[in-house]
């Protein structure tokens, strides 16, 4: 068991790790971008990357706090399903109004892989091997699908 500053060095570790794994890797548009902390440019909308001691996430969060505002992004990107997931080249999960770690209500859409751990350093290549191609698949359909959330804005 690690301690609480041990826990956190391991995970900023691992997340530098990636971050410099991916950095030379650009955009869809050919941009620089920070794939940790990934910008879709509508606010309480995000793409994240979550690992702990037993599992991995990639996420589409979408975190308005009005949950009727929620539910037109979740639809709007269930009209989006078709070239997301050929994105992707898989299928997510959806789960509409859902509670987070905050006990705030979100909308997700996410892929998830079970029995690793940020802790482990053994594990570190399958969570890399499991985020990048994700982020860079998202990056590559929000480029053309950021557009039809534009009236969400």
């Amino acid at each position: 068991m690690y301690s609480k500053d041990e826990a956190s060095q391991l995970k900023q570790a691992f997340w530098t790790t990636f971050g410099q794994y991916i950095s030379p890797q650009l955009s869809a548009e050919g941009l620089k971008v920070n794939w940790i902390n990934y910008k879709t440019g509508i606010k309480h909308l995000y793409f994240k990357m979550e690992a702990d001691k037993r599992s991995a996430s990639i996420v589409i969060e979408i975190a308005h706090p009005d949950t009727g505002i929620q539910e037109l992004f979740f639809e709007q990107f269930k009209e989006l399903k078709t070239m997301l997931h050929s994105s992707l080249q898989e299928d997510w999960d959806w789960q509409l109004h859902t509670t987070n770690d905050q006990g705030k209500t979100t909308s997700r859409i996410f892929k998830q892989i079970d029995n690793v751990s940020i802790f482990n350093k053994k594990d570190w290549p399958t969570l890399i091997s499991f985020f990048k191609p994700r982020i860079i698949a998202l990056d590559e359909f929000w480029s053309d699908a950021k557009y039809a959330f534009d009236s969400l804005k």
